[in-house]
């Protein structure tokens, strides 16, 4: 069975994911970017670009659980054990 060699010492299962965000990424039609707080920064209410950014990150967060969620399936039909017990890696 052919191995992969990891990405700049990641191990699989963290590759996986990776690639698995990585793929949903690529699927999502219009993915915003956190807005910065330079030159470009919106008029009006400092807590509507707060709260923005804010859904920004969670957008960003459900795909990553998406990923995690996706490998622990696959592994698990796969007979790799682990499974949802596995603890997510950290990104």
């Amino acid at each position: 069975m052919l191995r992969r060699v990891p990405l700049h010492g990641m191990n699989d299962r963290r590759q996986r994911i990776h690639e698995l965000v990585l793929a949903l990424v690529a699927l999502q039609g219009d993915l915003d970017l956190l807005a910065g707080d330079g030159p470009g920064l919106p008029a009006g209410d400092p807590g509507n670009w707060i709260e923005r950014n804010r859904r920004v990150v969670q957008r960003y967060q459900s795909l990553v659980r998406s990923a995690v969620t996706l490998d622990a399936l696959v592994d698990q039909e796969l007979g790799g054990g682990g499974g949802l017990s596995d603890p997510a890696p950290r990104f």
